[in-house]
């Protein structure tokens, strides 16, 4: 958190602009999950723990996922555990095991009491990964938690640790070395003082990946975890140089032990029949042990001891004890943790890299992953369409465009699609045709796809494919997220960058190259990724690559760029010539990760860089004003561990910056002089992209999918002069005239923006009991549309709250009444909507107005003009006054016909009033002849108009409902229906007025006259 220093720097308070909130766009589709569980006794209820989105929750076998982290902790969790013998009591290890290119480490161990309604830190904050943690059966304050530790340098933090008072205190047990980490911790089921641990030597540099080596090895404790013994190295045991091991026992037979085991020579699966004393090396099936450090679980049925399970890209299932197994998959694949129910080995969750499934049968059937908001992100940009869609790459599944908002409710399945390039790419979409996406992965692989023609072509630069060679293998060295871009200036230019820049202005046909190699081309970090055990080699680690570019908006040819080895260039002539301007204060091999032009002075430029891979968590952000002569560091206010991916220029607000980190969002009001933290209601996750349109902040998360800020116009308003106004009236974004609504239809969709004119206001305080809060909205001219209040039964402002609040008028005018219990079919009583053009809202609070204009945009899309959208509103406003008053005749009739029927009740046996009894009779037949005439009195539930067929009210009003079907203006038979049906309503109308003007004023007058109580039936 900042300081009370930094606060004092900051430009503005968070009250002024808490109206603001993110929406998650989506989609819900599950990112990596390695650590789920289920409970013991309870069938329904499992929690799993995402890479990157904090813990999520089921309590209907997988249907539905809840987020129960949010609000305590979030970002990526390696391990969770219910404590067997009190099922409210939860433990949660932040980082996980899978290590791949872009990890995250977690935030220590949290614990829950109340089944996951509160958290609270307990303890091992520098633990960085936990992938195991262990609580005693009986004493859920004794845990074990197996700390991997800081996978970039050497760390005294690693190891397992012991606590007995809940995480209060912890007192690490063993230790392997600095460079090796406890990875796998099992407990013996059937007696809680033996314990199993394998420790593992990793390191992750930004160049290579290593597993194995001195410290990993695989131990036993007979002494509740006090004291440990290397049991790998006891008969059978495979020998030489030891990488990742998974060890399980059979909860049968206490005896029988497996361990998986990443070996050169004798890897596979390892099998003890006297607790670890000897072993027996049973399978050596490299499907078991591919990719070892990314997988190499293993797991005993609950009850059967000649079953395990062992979890790799399938994972494999073996009925004989582990000597053969048969591949299954999950519905996603690339399996990391399984949970097996004690009491029914048919039930189970598996995690993956799609999120987290359920099974009840053994695993021939799973829950689906598309309810999963945990899809982590790479880039993210737009394109040009209406409602404009937004393109982003998931890792472990494909690219993705998909809308930023719809029509319907919310935005489900239906409104995305994959799109060019594979699960790391930069997405470059054409500007001048929007079905035209260029995409980008691994080995430089890169594709044009043509959405309109449904036709893909491959275009890399240069298509010699470098799986399994290290950096030093290729031509033109690409990295796993190598950049695309197309220029500002000339949509016919297509950048791409490897270790130099390359262009096309012929959709790939051919590239030509324009730069020398922009990086320090250090042979030493250009070798294959791995070892000393197992290669890895997919890209991630190439290196000596360009990592970020961009063109700035203002100046043709004006291009940065940064290299993931610390360098910074300018071309300030399309490429001819290049400048290294690399900030001197920067470290050398700082990763530059996003390079931003400023979008007002092209001699500026932004850039964010993270050393993260060598184990340094800080920001590092630059700012250049002088086309990279000098930098300056501009950090001040954010956190010293929230490493910077991102930093974006808005292009509407000069000074006004966005810094995506690796725990959230800060925003900068005066050029990056100093941040605040600007997270409202996003959740703790890390952050990898950020895109600006349409006035709308789109922000990437790797964990969380796709979230969004619809408005930021509010802070492109924000001035000095507001700070301690007791009241602010934000002029709202123009919106659009559109159909649809906001929200969300469903928990597996994600959240639609609001459909209308969205109004921010502050206020400094707000009594409900005491203050009057009104909104107005007025056409132009100032004829009131609409008002709503906090004193309005109707048309009411809810929840209104000190500080930010929104509302958001549906640009509908006054309807025609409904009265209760009216059952109409297919008709629509609602107002007519705006028409595009310019209105204005007035904020009242407790008798001081302010005044905002705003202004509502046709659709682009639509075949109409606003003039033709004019007479829809004519239209519907003319049918609706129609209704109404028909309506509000009914209602009188119905008022008079009881005071009729109680003077009838009253008086029906006297005889010098019975003529008047008579007229009371007849009067109330005629006027419910005209009630029934305008409405159908019969219908009493929905389906009854297809027995008692509907009257002119409803006819009219279905009209509104076929005319407002989109924004066309009546035709000539709608026209001739509305006046046919509305000089009938009339008719009736007149009859019903005729019994009030002459019959009921006679009626009165006769009773009156008899010198009887005063009567006045009306």
């Amino acid at each position: 958190m900042p300081s009370q220093a930094q606060k004092n720097k900051v430009e503005f308070t968070e009250d002024l602009y808490s109206s603001l909130d993110y929406r998650l766009v989506g989609p819900f589709r599950g990112g990596r999950s390695a650590a789920v569980t289920g409970v013991p006794g309870k069938p329904n209820l499992y929690y799993f723990g995402a890479a990157g989105g904090g813990i999520w929750k089921t309590e209907d076998g997988g249907r539905s996922w809840e987020n129960i982290s949010d609000g305590f902790f979030g970002g990526s969790i390696g391990a969770i555990t219910v404590a067997r013998g009190d099922h409210n009591v939860i433990y949660a290890g932040g980082g996980e095991k899978t290590v791949r290119g872009n990890v995250s480490s977690g935030y220590g161990i949290w614990k829950s009491v109340d089944a996951g309604k509160t958290w609270s830190k307990a303890g091992l904050d520098k633990s960085r990964h936990v992938p195991r943690i262990v609580v005693h059966p009986e004493d859920h304050n004794t845990v074990y938690a197996a700390v991997l530790g800081n996978i970039y340098k050497p760390t005294q933090d690693r190891g397992v640790y012991k606590s007995t008072d809940g995480g209060k205190t912890w007192k690490k047990t063993l230790f392997a070395n600095d460079m090796a980490g406890a990875v796998d911790l099992i407990m013996d089921p059937n007696n809680p003082r033996i314990l199993y641990a394998s420790t593992w030597r990793v390191q992750r540099t930004p160049y290579s990946l290593s597993s194995g080596g001195e410290g990993s090895s695989l131990w036993k404790s007979t002494d509740s975890g006090e004291t440990w013994k290397e049991i790998s190295t006891n008969e059978g045991f495979a020998e030489g140089t030891l990488g990742i091991i998974g060890v399980t026992v059979s909860p049968v037979n206490s005896n029988r032990v497996w361990a998986i085991v990443e070996n050169k020579e004798n890897g596979g699966v390892y099998r003890s029949e006297d607790g670890g004393e000897t072993w027996d090396h049973i399978n050596d099936s490299r499907s078991l042990r591919q990719r070892a450090w990314y997988y190499s679980r293993i797991y005993a049925d609950t009850q059967d001891e000649d079953v395990v399970y062992v979890m790799n890209v399938s994972y494999h299932k073996s009925k004989d004890g582990g000597k053969t197994f048969s591949g299954s998959n999950a519905p996603h694949g690339d399996h990391h943790d399984l949970w097996i129910a004690p009491e029914d080995p048919q039930r189970m969750i598996i995690g993956d890299d799609g999120g987290a499934q359920v099974s009840y049968d053994g695993g021939d059937t799973w829950s689906t992953y598309h309810n999963q908001p945990t899809s982590q992100f790479y880039r993210v940009t737009t394109d040009n369409h209406f409602p404009y869609r937004i393109y982003a790459a998931q890792q472990d599944n494909s690219t993705i465009r998909i809308a930023h908002r719809t029509e319907d409710g919310s935005i489900s399945e239906d409104d995305w699609e994959s799109t060019a390039g594979g699960e790391s790419a930069h997405i470059a979409v054409d500007p001048e045709n929007d079905d035209v996406v260029y995409g980008g992965s691994y080995g430089g692989f890169l594709t044009r796809v043509n959405h309109e023609t449904g036709s893909t072509r491959a275009v890399n630069v240069w298509p010699d494919n470098p799986m399994g060679y290290g950096a030093e293998g290729m031509k033109y060295r690409f990295q796993w997220n190598f950049p695309i871009l197309f220029s500002k200036h000339n949509p016919d230019r297509l950048y791409t960058f490897s270790n130099h820049v390359h262009v096309t202005e012929n959709e790939g046909q051919s590239w030509e190259v324009i730069s020398p190699d922009l990086t320090r081309n250090d042979p030493e970090k250009l070798k294959s990724s791995g070892g000393p055990i197992t290669q890895d080699n997919t890209g991630v680690e190439y290196y000596c690559t360009i990592f970020a570019a961009n063109e700035s908006p203002l100046k043709e040819g004006l291009l940065w760029v940064g290299s993931d080895d610390g360098l910074v260039h300018v071309s300030r002539d399309g490429g001819q010539n290049w400048e290294d301007v690399t900030p001197k204060q920067a470290p050398k091999w700082l990763m530059i990760n996003s390079i931003e032009p400023s979008p007002f002075d092209e001699a500026v430029c932004y850039v964010a860089g993270t050393l993260y891979k060598e184990g340094d968590f800080q920001p590092y952000l630059y700012k250049t004003t002088n086309y990279g002569k000098s930098w300056e560091t501009i950090t001040d206010g954010i956190n010293g561990e929230h490493f910077t991916r991102v930093l974006r220029a808005d292009p509407n607000r000069k000074g006004l910056l966005y810094a995506g980190t690796e725990t959230g969002m800060y925003i900068s009001f005066n050029d990056g002089k100093n941040w605040t933290p600007f997270q409202l209601n996003l959740p703790v996750v890390p952050i990898t992209d950020l895109a600006i349109k349409d006035n709308s902040l789109i922000v990437a998360t790797q964990g969380r999918s796709l979230w969004m800020i619809d408005d930021l116009t509010v802070l492109h308003q924000l001035n000095k002069d507001l700070e301690g106004k007791e009241a602010v009236l934000y002029k709202p974004r123009d919106s659009y005239r559109l159909g649809g609504r906001g929200g969300r239809e469903s928990n597996s969709a994600g959240t639609n923006m609001p459909n209308g004119v969205i109004t921010h206001f502050y206020l400094k305080s707000f009594d409900a009991k005491k203050d009057s809060v009104s909104l107005t909205f007025l056409e132009k001219a100032g004829d009131t549309i609409k008002t709503y209040s906090t004193f309005h039964k109707e048309n009411k402002l809810k929840d209104l709250k000190a500080g930010g609040n929104t509302f958001v008028w549906d640009t509908r005018y006054e309807g025609a009444e409904k009265l209760k219990g009216m059952i109409l079919w297919w008709a629509s009583l609602e107002g007519a909507k705006a028409v595009p053009g310019e209105y204005r809202v007035v904020l009242n609070v407790n008798g001081k107005e302010q005044e905002q204009a705003l202004t509502i945009l046709p659709d682009p899309r639509s075949e109409v003009t606003v003039a033709q959208m004019q007479e829809q509103f004519e239209f519907v406003e003319e049918v609706n006054a129609t209704v109404d008053e028909a309506h509000q005749t009914i209602k009188k009739i119905r008022k008079i016909n009881e005071q009729l029927d109680t003077f009838v009740n009253r008086y029906g046996d006297m005889e010098e009033v019975s003529d008047l009894v008579e007229k009371a009779k007849g009067m109330k037949e005629k006027l419910g002849e005209v009630e029934k005439a305008l409405y159908q009195t019969q219908n009493r539930s929905n389906q009854d108009p297809l027995n008692f067929p509907i009257r002119l009210t409803n006819k009219l009003a279905h009209l509104n409902s076929l005319v407002t079907i989109d924004d066309f203006p009546p035709t000539a038979q709608d026209i001739a229906v509305k006046d046919e049906l509305s000089v009938k309503i009339r008719e009736e109308l007149k009859k019903f007025n005729a019994v009030v003007d002459e019959e009921i004023d006679n009626f009165n007058q006769e009773f009156n006259n008899k010198n009887l109580e005063y009567l006045n039936i009306k």
